[in-house]
């Protein structure tokens, strides 16, 4: 039954080459998607100065179009003050119930315990 599933009829049968394969795609998948990431700023920044120049504006022409750190982190904090606001104040008194439960054996540690046998 197992003398079907033997090394030579993986080799005879394209084993090998089903497998490499299936690692030459996997790698360029991943080759491209690491040039795709390194290159994403690079086309945001290019699609970026082609509207700046359809519309006419001055700062196409500019060699550096990005924000500087400050300026995302007050725009971040704007945009989370902004939004914190939206919602209601809420109460913040915490109010703690003692409920009982009823006795259940599943929760009972007695029946947890082993008993070993007597010799």
């Amino acid at each position: 039954m197992f003398d079907q599933f033997s090394f030579s009829n993986i080799v005879e049968n394209d084993g090998i080459l089903i497998t490499v394969v299936g690692y030459v795609i996997v790698f360029a998948a991943l080759l491209f998607l690491y040039v795709f990431i390194a290159n994403f700023q690079k086309i945001l920044l290019f699609q970026q100065r082609k509207k700046l120049k359809d519309k006419g504006h001055r700062a196409a022409d500019v060699d550096d179009l990005s924000i500087s750190g400050e300026t995302s982190a007050a725009i971040a904090m704007a945009l989370y003050m902004e939004f914190e606001e939206a919602h209601d104040l809420e109460s913040t008194v915490l109010t703690i119930k003692r409920v009982q439960r009823p006795y259940s054996p599943w929760s009972s540690k007695l029946y947890g315990l082993r008993e070993y046998p007597k010799r």
